[in-house]
C-alpha cells in the first residue's frame, strides 16, 4: 500500500491541538472590512475549532497531522 498524500491546502489551514481537536481560522476577514464593526473584526481574529461533523473528513485528508 503506498503512502497517503496530505492535502496541502488543508495542511496550511488546520493545526492539531494537544487534545487532538482541529483548530482553524475564522472566515470573512480578508476584504470588505469597512462595513464590519470593530467588535466583529476583533472577534474574527480569534481562532475556532472544527465542528465534530467536519472533523472526520478533515482528519481523512490529513493523515500525518
Amino acid at each position: 500500500m503506498p503512502k497517503m498524500k496530505t492535502h496541502r491546502g488543508a495542511a496550511k489551514r488546520f493545526k492539531k491541538t494537544k487534545t487532538g481537536k482541529l483548530k482553524r481560522a475564522k472566515a470573512f476577514k480578508s476584504h470588505i472590512l469597512t462595513k464590519k464593526s470593530a467588535k466583529r473584526k476583533r472577534n474574527l481574529r480569534n481562532s475556532a475549532y472544527v465542528s465534530k461533523a467536519d472533523e472526520k473528513r478533515i482528519k481523512k485528508i490529513l493523515p500525518y497531522l
